[in-house]
């Protein structure tokens, strides 16, 4: 989930908001206000209650405002352009698919289940041919019903990258590799649905051929950008501004950076929806341009959940966690965070430059740097999280970095320095997002270890919301002397094509909004690549995915920090509520209600 694109990479800015609310510091792990159990004096589930569980399963009851609050607005709310993880799952109150993800707690909740569609996909011609029927009753705010061409139209925009470009584009990379067609506000055809990959043959099928199979084709069709656009209601690029509701709830306010009220869609029928139970009547958002601020409004009261999803700050969090530690959540949260080294940066073209790195860095430091065990999550040891199949967790370790490595090896480093032709060490760059006080703190942490092994590091704060034209772009980096850039990542879907492909597949190496840092163009890894895409069987996948890994840290490209955690907040009201790896470790919001709606 999360910039801008020509392949399927991901929103850059996603990674960057999934640190939004930064994790500087180790919070105190008190006691606080709880009855022995984990439960609470004052309603509250009690600690990790809603982890990969639910939490206030059957309390939830029809009506009330859920209130969310946020220290950042989407990137859009247009179906086409969102990539950031929040706006996807929230996106579910107002859009629809033909399949979604499973509203349900931990691994279920990123299966694939049938919305629109009355079942997952009639699958034929050795996984190049999808067919899908829509099911009854399925409207649009206006009562008018949803069609297959509703459905072609909605994914047809995903073309229109000149017009509404953000969001992302596997589809249109699955669906049309030679990006032959050209959108449908350059469409010659009189209804604007020329794209030839996409059939509908009447007004309740709809038939996808791919030119050659992609194993998560599926998982594709149940991001947001597949959700249906009615022609008649596209105002291009202002779309995000008011879409126009296939889901329970629709558009009734919005001023960007501020607030977005929902209210209930009166022709939604519950009866045509299997996954939505629609139980507030009314949903809200407000905006905090202080993430102090916002933390203080969810520990009144005032608000139910934080829509980022990405962990209180250090200042709320410690407050939380010694007087209201029954309303947190610790989540893993589906990214990883780490260092990358391009190789057009001398002397990182030297896997053994490389690895000198990862052994002088100290690993202990780097997890407090990023908030500790629980709130910056587990050391990590690779490259794949652990929601991807084929993860291995800390159990694969190759450089021992939760092992005999942990607080640093200047040994070790020193012999990588030396087999590089360093063996005095060198001098390099650390790039690093000036707003993320996260990433800065690591950045003086590794900045600190790697000056007892011998290698001098000047650390540039660059502008983080420039973050795909400074390192997006190869040839600033190479000219800027980046040797390290900082930054973190999680799946756009659970699967190391979701995850992998824009950071190691050599075609995914673009001149700008790149995210393939390290410019890795290994053959080996492209073609385990080709052959997953091609592979149908999970167990297939799942192990290709393990090798994948293997690939990437065997070339040293990457030092991991953390397997990413949070401290999320959920109010004591919140009924239904439950983490899922569907989104990345955040709360699902598609189905939270209230235990009182007064």
């Amino acid at each position: 989930m999360t910039t801008q694109r020509t392949s399927g990479r991901r929103k850059q800015a996603l990674a960057a908001v999934a640190a939004v609310t930064a994790l500087l510091t180790t919070a105190a792990c008190g006691g606080g206000d709880s009855d022995g159990n984990g439960g609470s004096k004052n309603g509250a589930a009690g600690f990790d209650a809603a982890n990969n569980k639910i939490a206030q399963a059957s309390a939830a009851k029809k009506g009330g405002t859920l209130k969310f609050g946020g220290a950042q607005d989407a990137d859009s709310w247009d179906t086409t352009r969102g990539y950031y993880g929040f706006m996807w799952n929230f996106s579910r109150y107002y859009s629809r698919q033909l399949v979604t993800n499973k509203a349900e707690p931990g691994k279920a909740g990123a299966e694939v289940t049938p919305d629109l569609a009355t079942d997952v996909a009639k699958v034929t011609d050795d996984g190049k041919t999808y067919t899908y029927t829509l099911r009854d009753g399925v409207t649009w705010e206006d009562g008018k019903p949803i069609t297959s061409k509703d459905i072609k139209y909605g994914i047809e925009r995903v073309w229109a990258q000149d017009v509404l470009s953000g969001g992302p584009v596997y589809l249109k990379d699955v669906l049309d590799p030679k990006g032959e067609y050209k959108g449908p506000y350059k469409d010659k055809s009189a209804d604007k649905l020329g794209l030839k990959a996409i059939e509908t043959p009447d007004d309740k099928t709809i038939v996808f051929k791919l030119p050659k199979a992609n194993s998560d084709f599926e998982e594709m069709l149940a991001l947001t950008s597949a959700s249906p656009v009615r022609q008649d209601k596209d105002t291009k690029s202002k779309y995000g501004l008011h879409p126009f509701s296939s889901g329970p709830y629709k558009f009734q306010s919005y001023s960007p950076g501020k607030d977005l009220t929902l209210v209930r869609n009166t022709e939604w029928k519950q009866s045509s929806d299997p996954v939505r139970k629609a139980y507030p009547d009314k949903i809200t958002v407000k905006f905090f341009s202080n993430a102090n601020d916002l933390d203080q409004r969810l520990i009144s009261g005032d608000l139910d959940l934080d829509i980022n999803q990405t962990g209180m700050s250090p200042q709320g969090r410690t407050t939380a966690l010694k007087q209201h530690k029954a309303n947190l959540d610790n989540p893993v949260s589906g990214y990883v965070r780490y260092a990358v080294f391009p190789q057009s940066v001398k002397p990182f073209d030297n896997e053994h430059c490389r690895k000198a790195v990862i052994y002088g860095a100290d690993h202990v430091s780097l997890q407090t740097a990023r908030g500790g065990p629980v709130a910056g999550g587990d050391i990590g040891t690779n490259m794949l999280p652990p929601s991807v199949p084929g993860a291995e967790g800390q159990a694969y370790d190759p450089y021992e970095l939760n092992g005999a490595n942990k607080s640093g090896n200047a040994a070790k480093a020193k012999e990588e320095l030396k087999a590089c032709g360093q063996p005095n060490g060198f001098k390099t760059t650390i790039a690093v997002r000036n707003n993320k006080p996260v990433e800065v703190a690591t950045a003086q942490s590794l900045q600190a270890s790697l000056k007892k092994v011998g290698i001098t590091v000047d650390i540039d704060q660059y502008d983080g919301s420039q973050t795909s034209g400074i390192i997006g772009s190869p040839e600033n980096v190479k000219k800027k002397g980046y040797g390290i850039i900082i930054m973190g990542w999680g799946p756009d879907f659970p699967s190391v094509q979701g995850f992998g492909l824009p950071l190691w597949d050599g075609s995914y190496i673009l001149e700008s909004g790149n995210n393939n840092f390290a410019l890795i163009d290994d053959k080996t890894i492209n073609g385990l690549f080709d052959q997953y895409v091609t592979t149908l069987d999970d167990s297939g996948k799942t192990k290709i995915a393990t090798e994948i890994n293997h690939k990437v840290m065997e070339g040293g490209y990457y030092l991991p920090f953390v397997f990413e955690k949070f401290i999320n907040w959920r109010s004591s009201n919140l009924a239904n509520v439950y983490t899922s790896d569907g989104y990345s470790g955040m709360y699902d919001f598609v189905n939270l209600g209230l235990k009182s709606t007064n």
